[in-house]
């Protein structure tokens, strides 16, 4: 495992090189959001599908083969796998046409969604209370943690309108890696956001399953 300040290194060289392309997925994700919530459709499936081909090929082309590559081993490119399989999927699906992105129906459903939204947004601010400023800032949209989070909160509001492969890679990445490497290796701390997010998303997908088990009992 590579030393901390040589991995928040990496991500302050990242920031400082792509810049000011963070402020323009910001942008974007508050316009898609907005979509879905006001007017949900054929038309805004296609630009949420769009965004997030772009984004995690990004991510997976961009950060992790290409400002990621100073990490040892090979770890940068199985992650880097993860989240073109991720762009590919999202690809697919705007002509497959599997995901159907809407505001959740449920009063208390909207309220988190709101919350976790608003968490994502925040990422930089919670990284700035950790000390991370720019261009060490994590911004949705251009890493891969908040970029995640994003994509579980719209998925589960999606449900049952969604990729179930494509959510389920989602949590991979969100529940196990905060939790071991990224907050105790790295102090993160910023990604219990993505924890969150994740967790949830888990419940909502095991929802159906757990309100079939408490019927039968």
């Amino acid at each position: 495992m590579i030393d901390t300040q040589i991995w928040w290194g990496i991500i302050r060289a990242y920031g400082s090189d792509i810049f000011p392309l963070q402020i323009i997925t910001v942008f974007m994700a508050a316009v898609i959001t907005g979509l879905i919530i006001k007017r949900p459709g054929t038309l805004t499936d296609f630009f949420v599908k769009i965004y997030f081909t772009f984004c995690f090929a990004w991510i997976g082309i961009v950060f992790f083969l290409m400002h990621a590559q100073l990490f040892p081993g090979i770890q940068e490119k199985v992650q880097a796998g993860l989240f073109i399989t991720l762009s590919v999927l999202f690809g697919l699906d705007i002509f497959r046409k599997k995901i159907n992105f809407k505001w959740p129906v449920s009063r208390w459903h909207q309220m988190v969604s709101s919350f976790l939204l608003f968490a994502v947004f925040a990422y930089p601010l919670v990284g700035m209370a950790a000390g991370h400023f720019f261009p060490g800032m994590i911004i949705v949209g251009t890493h891969p943690c908040p970029t995640t989070a994003f994509a579980l909160v719209l998925l589960a509001a999606a449900l049952p309108g969604t990729n179930k492969l494509l959510y389920i890679l989602l949590l991979i990445w969100a529940i196990p890696f905060p939790i071991f490497i990224q907050i105790p290796k790295f102090g993160v701390y910023e990604d219990t956001i993505m924890l969150i997010c994740g967790l949830f998303a888990l419940i909502i997908l095991l929802k159906p399953c757990l309100k079939n088990k408490t019927g039968d009992l």
